[in-house]
């Protein structure tokens, strides 16, 4: 039977953690309550305690000993609230004598606070929802409004023209409007607001980001953050003014925002010349698909937080009861009935809000995002989580040994034929070996984000939530397994058979279409269409390797920077993969010049876009972050990338030239960097290295118990960020091809990036934990606005 305290901790919402009832906390003071007992009990303190227990009898049994019986051995004191935020506080007072009086007194102070901390977090976050559901309905009327309007437009001008075009709604534009620097999140705004009052277990942010349009200021003055969208477009529609916030997270509508600016700069200026009138904008329908996808997303988005919070109430509603009945059985009194009255009465376990919130919550969303199909708006309110199946972790053993298997027999053919030897067989290790490192280099890299996720469940870090990843499409640690142990199994085998037909005699020009085919496999099945092999994770990484590149076009979010950092540890991978590219398409492999492309000007020109490409795309991350944000540790963080990409070129020139002035700027350029990025990864990404820290060096608020974790991933990371020294000492193993080495230390890079991840997402799930952020806040598209704000 599995213990509560684990039950507990296994079903809590982790970034609510510490608005918890601390059971853990109440379960040592009743040990102290229990070891006192237990001393008291001995043979020893018989004599001593007699007159205790005769001096509780007399008390039973005075003239008020039925009001003290009436009440129990304890009387809870409800006492009111200055304000009805605060919401009433609860002190325990005991009427009887018990054992260990210090003891226990502690032990119900501890209750207290506990039930007082619940009642003032559920109260907080119970009032943020509610004003959430309150604008949501909002913008559903508002939207509603709009959709008739269009509808009626619509119908009108199908009957007078005879068309069959898309309408669109023509609506009264007033020529004042926001900037596209200037606008602010709803989450930022609700976030500040839900935590200004609340102490410890509620604190407030303190790093929120705010406004800089100061042309603006005027204009904004009720709005302050970070989100910047094509918004400000303030319509008068059926005698409403309505401000419309599109955000930029396509390129077409970052587009679209930069030619609003420069339009909004020519009608300032004619609007100076001719004075001030209104324009006409059309709302056409894709702007209101848009505005039901965010109001849905918001929905959804909403139920959730609702049902954390009913999880919330029913789990401390459970410790409560748990932690009350081994008190009765460790100081044999009846304290359960009567605290527990106090508890169900309490606001956290009375209040209905929450239930008749998500009952109205399910209403709307079946009514008009689902065709009043309630099973099919279950699917996007209740996720179903998919079954892990056995056959997974079968296939995961299988494949293990054909790989363990099939290396072995590639690894003795090899040692046999002496491949790997220096300057043995060129050819080989310059057309064949790139695509083996290609292949291990990512799914060495693959298996360590399993890895990661497997650490990330069980230490409770919510990557799911981080990565804002479906979780019925999500992979899981044992598909990522089954993903490398299948796709090794297969290249390693296509690399055995062949190496096989070169030493059954087949020449080069005979076998080696088969790497070849093996890529085009590969490529084939990342861009399958069938529903097959894992298809809508597919088209997620197809959909983040499409923004990394056309970067800074698209809104930069979570998952997007996260898998832009790992291919800045790809660089190799993305050389060979450029190298192997040019050897087939050119059509070298026919005639085995497999020097042609390093001859080739255009080639050595990509090659150093290749090295530094990855860091230019996380450079134009940062670039978007700050203009979105408006946060200068963006551009702090840009100027590291900018940095790595001078190193990258730097390498790559010196590895061409190999002159003593290139080794020199190498040395200089690979150093800052170097410091650079230390700096960033313990101090911003992993938030270590605070002096003031109950954890020397460390951060307060830890996830791993053991400190020395902390150290000695610190300690490695330094030491693999200093590989570039090895292109500068030339080392390189005893009786190996120098290609060898570098596929090792590339190995090291991927090694260090999987350590960096889990910490990165440790501290990213610490901040959403300190803030209690568990649900996505969806900006809203509607923004009623009044007359005197026009």
């Amino acid at each position: 039977m599995v213990k509560f305290s684990k039950q507990f901790e296994g079903q809590l919402i982790p970034e609510w953690k510490e608005a918890f009832v601390d059971y853990w906390q109440l379960k040592k003071d009743l040990k102290k309550v229990h070891l006192f007992n237990n001393t008291n009990n001995t043979p020893n303190n018989s004599t001593t305690s007699l007159p205790k227990y005769i001096f509780s009898s007399i008390r039973n049994y005075s003239l008020f000993g039925h009001q003290q019986r009436e009440h129990g051995p304890i009387q809870v004191h409800r006492k009111l609230a200055s304000s009805s935020f605060n919401g009433d506080m609860y002190e325990t007072e005991l009427l009887e004598q018990f054992s260990d009086t210090d003891a226990t007194k502690e032990f119900f102070a501890c209750l207290d606070q506990q039930l007082n901390k619940v009642n003032k977090f559920y109260r907080t976050k119970e009032k943020e929802f509610m004003d959430r559901g309150d604008s949501l309905k909002k913008q559903m009327d508002i939207l509603l409004m709009l959709k008739s309007t269009f509808k009626e437009q619509q119908s009108t001008a199908g009957s007078s023209h005879g068309s069959k075009e898309d309408q669109s709604i023509s609506c009264t534009f007033s020529n004042e409007e926001d900037s596209v620097r200037s606008r602010a999140t709803q989450e930022e705004m609700q976030d500040t607001t839900s935590t200004d009052d609340v102490e410890k277990n509620e604190a407030p942010f303190s790093d929120s980001p705010r406004a800089d349009g100061l042309s603006k200021s005027m204009q904004m003055k009720r709005e302050e953050g970070k989100l910047r969208t094509l918004s400000g477009r303030v319509i008068n529609c059926q005698g409403k003014n309505l401000r419309i916030n599109i955000p930029l997270t396509t390129p077409s509508r970052t587009f679209s925002a930069i030619s609003y600016l420069l339009r909004e700069d020519l009608l300032n200026q004619s609007s100076r010349k001719c004075g001030p009138e209104g324009a006409n904008i059309h709302l056409n329908k894709s702007n209101l698909h848009h505005a039901e996808k965010m109001i849905k997303g918001g929905f959804v988005e909403l139920y959730k937080g609702l049902g954390y919070l009913k999880v919330y109430r029913n789990l401390n509603m459970l410790a409560f009861i748990k932690i009350l009945k081994k008190f009765d059985k460790v100081t044999a009194k009846q304290i359960l009935p009567i605290y527990l009255k106090v508890v169900e009465s309490s606001y956290f376990n009375s209040s209905d809000k929450v239930m008749k919130l998500a009952d109205e919550v399910e209403e709307l969303f079946i009514k008009n995002f689902a065709e009043d199909n309630r099973r099919k708006a279950m699917k996007y309110l209740r996720p179903s989580q998919r079954k892990e199946s056995h056959a997974v972790t079968f296939f995961i053993g299988l494949f293990t040994g054909c790989f363990l298997a099939l290396l072995a027999g590639y690894a003795i053919m090899a040692h046999v034929t002496g491949l790997y030897r220096p300057h043995q067989n060129s050819v080989y290790m310059e057309t064949t070996y790139p695509v083996l490192s290609m292949f291990s280099l990512v799914f060495l890299h693959f298996f360590l984000y399993g890895c990661n996720i497997l650490a990330w469940r069980k230490n409770r870090i919510n990557y799911g939530f981080i990565f804002e990843l479906a979780p019925t499409k999500e992979l899981k640690y044992r598909d990522i397994f089954l993903i490398c142990t299948m796709a090794m199994s297969a290249v390693v085998g296509v690399m055995f058979l062949h190496l096989t037909l070169l030493t059954k005699g087949y020449s080069y020009a005979q076998v080696q279409d088969i790497p070849g085919l093996l890529i085009l496999g590969f490529l084939l099945i990342l861009v399958c269409p069938f529903n097959i092999i894992y298809r809508s994770s597919r088209y997620r990484f197809l959909c983040v390797i499409r923004n990394i590149i056309l970067s800074p076009l698209y809104k930069v979010v979570m998952l997007d920077f996260f898998m832009a950092d790992q291919l800045c540890s790809q660089v190799p991978m993305l050389r060979s993969l450029e190298y192997m590219a040019c050897y087939y398409i050119t059509g070298s492999y026919k005639t085995q010049d497999y020097g042609y492309c390093m001859r080739t000007k255009h080639y050595r020109d990509l090659a150093y876009a290749v090295s530094f490409l990855p860091y230019y795309w996380r450079a134009m991350q940062c670039a978007r972050r700050w203009f979105d944000e408006g946060q200068t540790s963006h551009l702090v963080n840009l100027g590291k990338y900018v940095s790595a990409m001078l190193a990258a070129g730097a390498k790559v020139a010196y590895e061409k030239d190999g002159s003593v002035g290139w080794l020199c700027l190498l040395v200089i350029m690979s150093s800052a960097a170097t410091v650079y990025q230390l700096y960033w990864d313990f101090v911003k990404d992993w938030g270590l290295l605070q002096m003031n820290s109950k954890n020397p060096w460390l951060r307060n608020e830890l996830v791993l118990q053991r400190r020395v974790i902390y150290y000695l991933s610190m300690g490695l990371n330094l030491i693999l960020r200093l590989a570039w020294l090895q292109t500068v000492l030339h080392s390189s193993f005893e009786n190996v091809d120098y290609r060898v080495t570098c596929l090792f230390l590339a190995s090291l890079e991927v090694i260090r990036r999987g350590l960096w991840n889990f910490f990165r997402l440790e501290n990213e799930h610490l901040n959403n934990a300190g803030k209690f952020r568990a649900v996505k806040i969806v900006p809203l598209p509607f923004h009623e606005v009044d007359e005197e704000d026009l």
